[in-house]
């Protein structure tokens, strides 16, 4: 199966495996969410009981600091940070699909802290990734096989009750055939972090094993979510990568994985190929820069002839594969 998945898509060529620095501090043994700086990385943990994010140095990562606040989280998966050094963890993991409401804890630049409830519009969902544009809105992407749902407030966030989401975007995804991860096929489909970069014209949503890459040249990201000309760069194999940033520069992506040591990797976003659009199969956009564009494949709607065939055949097989996969692995790991 897998080598028919492989061979139906083909993964693109993996960028240099570059590390910036290796994360080696036994206090982050889950590092889940990520945020950059010109000078320094932050990370949050996993899980956790107490809200804890640590300030990397963004050449050795050693631990700087440490921002704590004594709210007990249920399920931290995701961070990202606001240019006036407000951050934001993504409480919205939800294993057993059992929360009511999820939340979003900020921290602000003093220490205050602040805990918003959410609440799904169709029930409950896992999910590890948060995507923050410079204008402040935030957006949750769902961890669910094959099909990520994106869901932004529907109103201004509020402490002292929930606030309900509103449907984005869904994202279809399909196995690339790209090596890593703790769960093989499953983790090419599953949205594990998300990104935007710092001038809002870049947004990143990454799975074990790629991350997709979106532009919004007018920093309208849910209008990039939702135009299906996304690009695609196959990632270094880890062990388990959860956390996603764009670099201060807006030319790299860095990741981190879960375990220690772990590495941080950086990866040329001039990396990214270009995908086929289900509106126009026959001219994909260029590669942003000189490089060859790598091979991908077909989005839905494309013509591909007895191979898309094959593929509309396998896909219901994989996605019971990939599910079953996932189930037997979030029982042994459930929190």
């Amino acid at each position: 199966m897998l080598l028919l998945v492989t061979l139906l898509h083909p993964a693109p060529a993996t960028a240099a495996d570059g590390v910036l620095c290796t994360i080696r501090d036994p206090r982050i043994g889950e590092s889940s969410g990520l945020a950059a700086s010109a000078s320094a990385l932050w990370t949050v943990n996993d899980g956790g009981g107490r809200l804890r994010v640590f300030q990397l140095d963004r050449r050795t990562c050693r631990v700087r600091d440490t921002v704590e606040a004594d709210i007990d989280p249920y399920d931290v998966e995701d961070l990202a940070r606001a240019a006036d050094g407000t951050l934001w963890l993504a409480d919205i993991g939800d294993n057993g699909l059992d929360r009511a409401t999820v939340a979003l804890e900020r921290i602000a630049p003093d220490g205050t802290a602040t805990l918003f409830r959410l609440r799904y519009p169709d029930g409950p969902h896992n999910a590890e990734a948060l995507l923050l544009t410079p204008s402040g809105q935030l957006l949750i992407a769902t961890k669910e096989p094959l099909t990520s749902t994106v869901y932004t407030p529907a109103g201004p966030l509020s402490a002292s009750g929930s606030t309900p989401l509103r449907r984005v975007a869904s994202l279809e995804l399909r196995p690339t055939g790209t090596d890593g991860g703790p769960v093989g096929a499953a983790g090419q489909v599953l949205v594990t972090g998300g990104a935007v970069s710092a001038d809002g014209r870049t947004v990143v949503l990454r799975t074990y094993t790629d991350a997709y890459v979106w532009s919004a040249p007018d920093g309208d990201v849910e209008a990039a979510l939702t135009s299906g000309d996304r690009r695609r760069i196959a990632l270094p194999a880890t062990e388990q990568g959860e956390a996603v940033a764009v670099s201060a520069d807006g030319r790299h992506l860095l990741t981190s994985t879960e375990g220690v040591p772990g590495p941080v990797h950086q990866v040329p976003l001039g990396a990214a190929a270009a995908e086929p659009s289900a509106a126009s199969p026959s001219a994909p956009s260029a590669a942003p820069t000189g490089r060859p564009p790598a091979a991908v494949g077909p989005e839905p709607g494309t013509d591909g002839g007895p191979g898309e065939l094959l593929r509309t055949l396998l896909l219901p097989i994989l996605g019971v594969v990939a599910l079953g996969g996932l189930i037997s692995w979030l029982l042994a790991r459930r929190h």
